[in-house]
């Protein structure tokens, strides 16, 4: 079975993120770029079903900048086959609705039977790629999986929903978004990451996968970043005194009612 998995570089969340001065990007400067943790699960449910079905590969699919190179070799330290890097000096400058085309243009020149993506970067949370890289594929959809098994040409699908869970199933060739819960990714061995300095990661330009630049840059977007601003500063905690637990309660109550005013 041939995996794609859709895989986006991101600024850890453990980074300090600043503004840049035209207000509407970050500083990349001494920010440490990472694999998306949905993504993250992505990999490693690719690989857990190629160990299952004992055949096949797993492809690493990204659209980005050449610094998107390491973070490939890292999905390959944990064990997928190859990596695709979609980059282009028209892509400078893009959105989810161009990356979705972008991707789901690659993928049409390829062989797949599954395509797993996190349901979400955590960089943009635009919640969009996945979704639009089916609807161009013309493929079944199924989000927030948690867990999944495969048979006879078929997935089937357990997907989290407001206030429960479904499980659904449908045919293959199909894409699916994870969600926390679905896997615990592995941890690249030493081993792993020496043998993925030798697996093959292909740069290619949006004229290798059928595309034009002049369909993109600036004039193409669909949505734009406006302005980016910090979180306000929250106000300090208060430890609230008392030798038992009912005269915190008692202090509690009053400062709800004095200070706070919610009562």
């Amino acid at each position: 079975m041939d995996i794609v998995v859709l895989m986006k570089q991101v600024p850890d969340t453990s980074a300090l993120i600043r503004i840049g001065e035209d207000n509407v990007s970050i500083t990349t400067e001494d920010v440490k770029w990472v694999i998306n943790h949905y993504d993250e699960l992505a990999v490693e449910e690719a690989l857990r079903i190629k160990e299952q079905q004992g055949k096949g590969k797993v492809i690493i699919l990204t659209v980005g900048g050449e610094s998107a190179v390491a973070t490939i070799r890292t999905a390959l330290a944990m064990g997928a086959d190859e990596g695709i890097l979609i980059n282009d000096p028209a892509l400078e400058k893009i959105d989810p609705q161009i990356t979705a085309k972008v991707i789901a243009n690659a993928l049409k020149s390829m062989h797949f039977d599954l395509i797993i993506a996190g349901h979400r970067a955590v960089d943009d949370d635009a919640y969009y790629v996945p979704t639009a890289v089916a609807e161009y594929l013309d493929i079944p959809f199924l989000s927030m999986v948690v867990k999944q098994e495969i048979e006879d040409g078929k997935i089937q699908c357990e997907q989290i929903v407001k206030n429960g869970m479904i499980v659904v199933e449908t045919d293959l060739p199909a894409l699916i978004a994870t969600q926390r819960g679905l896997n615990e990714p592995r941890y690249p061995t030493v081993m792993n990451i020496m043998k993925a300095k030798k697996k093959s990661v292909q740069i290619k330009t949006l004229s290798d996968i059928g595309l034009s630049s002049e369909e993109f840059g600036p004039k193409a977007l669909k949505t734009r970043i406006m302005s980016l601003a910090y979180a306000p500063k929250r106000n300090a905690g208060e430890i609230i005194a008392g030798e038992t637990v009912e005269e915190k309660a008692v202090q509690l109550l009053k400062l709800l009612r004095e200070k706070a005013s919610v009562l």
